[in-house]
């Protein structure tokens, strides 16, 4: 027996708890209880729920309270929680949507509704926690400051996707008069209307009895433009079947008995913020990812990417039958310019020679600093006749023009050293990477002991 989650079931009434246990118990998960607040914080730290189900008046609170109680410790702020009412209260359901809860569930309820919400709101957490394992990591400097889950509402793109014109245009009036999104309105047969134009952030989705709204919430989630997109399934009636089918087809939220404007506003509101936090989580992670890869002095690529570049382009190279290029450059002398000037003119000079040598590769290659006043080159499909050409082009654009420094009157005449090798692999002999870096420093000692600024070409062994 798999165990797929921990789930915390709240509620005074030990029935009600027994009830939910064998449903959920029944569906592979582990289930725990608890009677009422009191005591809820050791429980918590016990168990480390995935998911709170909870009635929704407890006998020392209420489900509102247990939702503020989890989001005030970082490490369950987004642990999902959905409050159990004991009867159909329209008002008390738009309460505690509008109090953070996440979904509100209405005795008498079925299995398949029950189990379909605990697997859609399960299904969210887990992304949100691999996420946050990813972002989290300190020293990496992934990390954001937490935020609320619930945060105030800002304008969003909202496409309406109604099955008439008509109940289209009269969904997108309420909304846009109750909110501050940018609502639009489309039919379900015109699916390309919401397609064609930026991404909405949400989709408001009409679900009638046939399979055809079920399926657009399907085709919507599977795509890579709208999978992460909130997407809120409005049903006719009180069908229990019909809203599992939904949440397991990908709809985030499901508003039965019809179009009620307050219901789908406070959804809207409580998903988009979801959304705007997994949204910068995502952002935070490719930031991150992006600046490990990143000299932070001079802006270009470091070791770590120029290795795994290189790597890349000897792997295509292999595949195409093309020769590519690796060089080595190291600025001449370039000690006695931090000596003469300090080490805020020798960055000056680091950072100005990369802006150079980049321009001068352009989309051709790569240059990326990997030490001190080391760089290395990768140029791809490249003949020897080719790279000695863009090497002696790099010593040019160093060399034709001195740098200015900040309170020097006199420019600071530069040059560089580039040492290079070429190769044209087969599919049944190529030399290592690592011996045609090897390669290319020993040119490069070859030009510095030559008398430096210039290029020096090392023959492939292969």
């Amino acid at each position: 027996m798999s165990v797929q989650g921990t789930i915390l079931v709240l509620d005074g009434t030990s029935t009600n708890r027994i009830m939910l246990k064998v449903q959920l118990t029944a569906a592979w998960y582990h289930v725990v209880q608890g009677k009422k607040l009191e005591g809820l914080a050791g429980l918590l730290r016990r168990t480390r729920p995935d998911l709170v189900l909870t009635a929704q008046t407890l006998p020392d609170g209420t489900a509102t309270d247990v939702k503020q109680f989890l989001a005030a410790d970082p490490d369950l702020a987004d642990v999902p929680v959905v409050a159990i009412a004991a009867q159909n209260d329209k008002a008390a359901r738009l309460k505690a949507l509008s109090e953070g809860l996440d979904d509100v569930l209405v005795h008498p309820f079925k299995d398949s509704l029950l189990l379909a919400q605990v697997r859609s709101l399960l299904r969210a957490r887990a992304e949100a926690q691999d996420l946050k394992l990813t972002t989290n990591v300190q020293p990496l400097g992934f990390a954001e400051p937490a935020v609320s889950l619930i945060a105030p509402p800002k304008p969003s793109r909202v496409a309406v996707l109604a099955r008439t014109a008509r109940s289209g245009a009269a969904w997108r009036n309420l909304l846009a008069d109750q909110t501050r999104h940018n609502v639009s309105a489309h039919t379900s047969s015109n699916l390309q209307g919401v397609l064609s134009g930026p991404v909405p952030d949400a989709i408001v989705i009409e679900v009638g009895t046939t399979l055809a709204g079920l399926n657009v919430l399907a085709d919507l989630k599977s795509r890579a433009a709208t999978r992460r997109t909130v997407l809120i399934a409005v049903l006719d009636r009180n069908n229990a079947t019909l809203a599992a089918e939904a949440l397991d087809r990908g709809a985030d939220a499901v508003c039965m008995g019809g179009f009620c404007v307050e219901e789908v506003r406070q959804r809207l509101t409580n998903r988009l913020a979801r959304k705007t936090q997994m949204d910068q989580m995502r952002a935070s992670l490719h930031r991150g990812i992006a600046e490990s890869w990143i000299d932070p002095l001079t802006g270009l690529h470091n070791r770590r990417y120029a290795m795994r570049a290189m790597d890349q382009i000897a792997r295509k190279s292999l595949q195409l039958g093309q020769g590519f290029a690796v060089m080595l450059a190291d600025l001449d002398h370039f000690k006695s310019i931090n000596d003469r000037y300090g080490h805020a003119g020798g960055d000056i000079v680091l950072t100005e020679a990369g802006t150079r040598m980049e321009r001068a590769i352009g989309s051709d290659g790569f240059v990326a600093r990997i030490g001190g006043e080391e760089f290395m080159i990768g140029l791809p499909h490249a003949t020897e006749t080719r790279a000695v050409s863009v090497a002696r082009s790099l010593c040019n654009c160093i060399r034709q023009k001195p740098f200015s420094l900040p309170d020097n009157t006199e420019p600071v005449p530069v040059t560089i050293s580039i040492g290079l090798i070429t190769t044209q692999p087969t599919p049944f002999q190529t030399e290592p990477l690592d011996d045609l870096i090897k390669s290319a420093d020993t040119a490069l000692y070859a030009a510095k002991k030559a008398g430096r600024n210039q290029v020096r070409v090392r023959q492939c062994a292969a």
